[in-house]
């Protein structure tokens, strides 16, 4: 066994080896609340979610760290509460509520979407407003080793002085001179258009709510500098991975790791980016319209076909949705899943198959390995699908049920068996209808033994209408639920 993994900073895949044996140290960068969580969002939970399961099936103990950024301009702006004319100049209208009950409802809307679709919860979840002390300590560590210095307009801001850190640009493989001044605070107080906040002094008009007491004046913490002091505190000084989206390669994690490293950390050993997903070949945007979100594709889709279709791709491609996206991965979730409701009941029903205890294929296991190749894995799971209903169409049972362990090895291994949402077989409501359904498929087998042909196929019909599929076999019938 090599895991592999592609590492923006060296640009290369490498092999993983974790820094303790046995165990693996993953952060990732999760929701800043200010807004319902989109497709991209979701995208990146479920790739790390991935990876994380892999981890773990190859024998590691993880420790997953995914953030909450509870603090930010956009959410002070969105609020917009009695915070005077100017700072609420972004917003289109006054809202009725306060910044910190606004980021902590949309806090609960991203952990809604994660949980739907099957996203594993990390061993913790930090607040950025739980850790202003860790962020002092931090920034006066970069001033104490001549990295950081407070604003020259006596503003209470601190920057990051980027020249003095000559690794500056590195992940992304970018000249300094040739990067755009930092926007997140007025440049008059930098020595370098380029440094960015570390702390932002506070304002008029500002809510006092959103600032903290600190060495350098009333302020709250930088975007960037929240990240990094999160991130050591819970995994140390160096650790594993440390992932997010394509779009937070600059300048989001080019400062995190300058500023980590600049303090004396050795900070992430692997950088993960999952790519973003496009409508039709174009960025999502929505002042064009073109965008789909992840409670849209759910009006659209069940959950567990949601999640197939945003975690089919490698996790590093583009993802591209087309009005036809989920469509093709419904009939592809209904082949993998047709074949676990026949086999399943043929042998004792889901509750006899144990994935955990039966070892995913060699072919499936070398494409995970190989940087996550889950397009690769999927070629696998539907290759095994196929040979369990051939095995099932020829009476071999040995053949079936082998597959059957294999094919709820490959989909629990890829979290689809822990989506919400789905209709279980050992749930009430699961055994009910079961015995609903199998009374008329018995009274449809009598009446066929009868010939009597009207009223085999009214009960047909009948169930055809409830939504229930049946098909002819040579053991009988059987039937399935239709899927969308």
């Amino acid at each position: 066994m090599t895991l592999r993994f592609y590492d923006t900073a060296s640009a290369e895949v490498r092999d993983f080896v974790p820094l303790e044996a046995g165990k693996a140290s993953v952060y990732y960068c999760g929701a800043t609340v200010q807004g319902m969580p989109h497709v991209g969002h979701v995208r990146s939970a479920i790739a790390f979610d991935q990876l994380t399961r892999w981890l773990e099936y190859r024998g590691l103990r993880v420790t997953v760290v995914r953030n909450v950024t509870d603090i930010d301009d956009k959410i002070l702006a969105k609020s917009a509460l009695s915070f005077g004319p100017d700072w609420a100049e972004e917003a289109s209208a006054k809202a009725e509520e306060e910044w910190w009950a606004l980021a902590y409802r949309y806090e609960q809307e991203f952990e809604l979407a994660y949980d739907t679709l099957g996203v594993g919860r990390p061993s913790y979840e930090p607040r950025a407003t739980g850790h202003i002390p860790e962020m002092h300590a931090l920034i006066q560590r970069l001033i104490d080793r001549g990295h950081a210095y407070p604003a020259l307009d006596d503003s209470g801001d601190v920057y990051f002085d980027v020249r003095s850190w000559s690794k500056y640009g590195s992940l992304t493989r970018q000249n300094i001179d040739d990067m755009q001044g930092a926007e997140d605070a007025d440049p008059r107080g930098k020595r370098d258009p380029r440094d960015f906040a570390l702390w932002k002094g506070f304002k008029d008009g500002e809510p006092t709510t959103a600032s903290w007491v600190s060495p350098w004046g009333a302020g709250r913490p930088g975007w960037h500098l929240e990240c990094s002091a999160m991130a050591t505190k819970y995994l140390g000084p160096q650790f594993d991975i440390h992932g997010g989206g394509l779009d937070l390669r600059f300048p989001h994690h080019e400062n995190e790791m300058a500023q980590s490293q600049a303090a004396g950390d050795g900070f992430a050993n692997f950088w993960m980016h999952n790519g973003m997903v496009t409508y039709e070949g174009e960025k999502m945007s929505k002042s064009v319209g073109n965008t789909v979100s992840p409670s849209e594709m759910l009006e659209l889709a069940s959950p567990r076909v949601v999640r197939y279709y945003l975690g089919q791709a490698q996790y590093r491609s583009i993802l591209d949705y087309r009005p036809t996206s989920l469509q093709e991965a419904a009939a592809a979730v209904e082949r993998v899943y047709g074949f676990i409701a026949k086999a399943s009941k043929k042998f004792g029903g889901e509750s006899a198959v144990h994935p955990e205890s039966n070892p995913v294929p060699d072919g499936f296991a070398a494409a995970m390995d190989d940087d996550l190749n889950v397009p690769q894995a999927l070629g696998v799971l539907h290759d095994t699908v196929r040979a369990g209903n051939t095995a099932l169409a020829n009476g071999d049972d040995a053949g079936a049920q082998q597959a059957l362990q294999s094919v709820m090895a490959m989909t629990t291994v890829l979290g689809l068996n822990d989506v919400r949402g789905e209709v279980q077989e050992n749930s009430g409501t699961a055994q009910a209808l079961e015995v609903l359904v199998e009374a008329q498929l018995e009274a449809r087998a009598k009446a066929r033994a009868n010939k009597d042909w009207a009223a085999s196929d009214a009960i047909r019909d009948v169930l055809a209408a409830a939504g229930i599929v049946v098909e002819d076999g040579a053991d009988g019938a059987s039937w399935s639920l239709k899927r969308d």
